[in-house]
């Protein structure tokens, strides 16, 4: 009972590492608001379900959780949430950012409803929640506030929109611990590995399948099923906790199996000029130094390979 009488919002709470997250905080003694659209993998539909059956199930287990409904990508929804917090329980300490979709394409397919949606849901969703769970804590001079990150904002192919929006999510998570620590608010990013409807998709398993027909390498699927969402949940969780005090701004890749804590980018190599920098000098330093021995990767392979 590492959390008993605090309070925490989950977005994307009803499935995946959403409701993992979910039924961790509610065991450890925290009540929970299980948000959750309840649409479908790439943001479409919706409905309630989803949400009310997890909070249902919690408080048949002899837990405290009530369901929202609400669309993170709109404003209102984070003061709704907020405000829901401070009706039914009388605080708010938690906030876990989960709530995601997906709509994969190659960026010159790519339309821009398809960027439009993953940008708003992963990183307006993650600003408008942030933003009304803000002004509780500074008042209140606690808070802890776990982001979903990914792997994926570190490049992945056909995901343009949603590494973008993860990635974008890091760089606010990091801003966001020097704008509240002083209030005495933690604010630290996850990057799950877990076997979710997201990331187990029909349309992986297919490519899968086709890549091992190919006689090409494919990602191993059994290993990836290992990955399960309360691993996860595990950290986002422990995050939240007294013991995680001094954990602030920080970066974590987490499975099932392991954990680690990311660095944050800094110079490999660097070069000066006593003047500024012009083409020409460029031309003649780079080669040999800060670029030299470096390989384009995605560079067109010739028919040899």
């Amino acid at each position: 009972m590492r959390l008993d009488g605090r309070v925490a919002i989950v977005t994307g709470g009803a499935r995946g590492i959403g409701e993992a997250e979910c039924v961790a905080l509610a065991r450890e003694g925290a009540a929970v608001i299980v948000n959750d659209f309840g649409g479908a993998a790439d943001g479409t539909g919706g409905a309630e379900q989803p949400a009310a059956q997890l909070a249902d199930r919690i408080t048949a287990e002899g837990g405290k959780a009530i369901p929202h409904f609400g669309d993170v990508s709109r404003m209102e929804t984070g003061e709704e949430l907020v405000q829901l917090a401070l009706n039914e329980f009388g605080r708010l300490d938690i906030l876990v950012n989960n709530a995601g979709i997906l709509r994969d394409r190659m960026l010159h397919n790519m339309s821009e409803a398809e960027w439009d949606a993953v940008i708003a849901v992963h990183l307006k969703g993650t600003f408008v929640c942030t933003r009304a769970a803000a002004t509780v804590f500074r008042d209140q001079r606690s808070g802890a506030i776990v982001n979903t990150g990914s792997e994926s904002g570190l490049g992945n192919m056909g995901q343009a929109n949603y590494s973008a929006a993860k990635e974008g999510i890091v760089g606010f998570t990091r801003t966001v611990a020097r704008d509240l620590g002083r209030y005495g608010v933690r604010c630290n990013v996850i990057r799950p590995r877990a076997a979710t409807r997201l990331t187990l998709s029909d349309e992986l398993k297919a490519s899968i399948e086709r890549a091992k027909a190919a006689g090409e390498r494919a990602p191993d699927l059994s290993y990836i099923e290992k990955w399960v969402p309360s691993g996860v949940a595990a950290l986002a969780v422990w995050l939240c906790t007294d013991a995680a005090s001094n954990v602030n701004g920080q970066d974590f890749v987490i499975s099932a199996q392991q954990v680690s804590r990311m660095t944050i980018p800094s110079p490999e190599a660097s070069a000066f000029t006593e003047d500024v920098w012009t083409i020409d000098q460029l031309d003649t330093l780079l080669p040999q130094s800060l670029t030299r021995g470096l390989r384009n990767e995605f560079a067109p392979k010739d028919k040899k390979g």
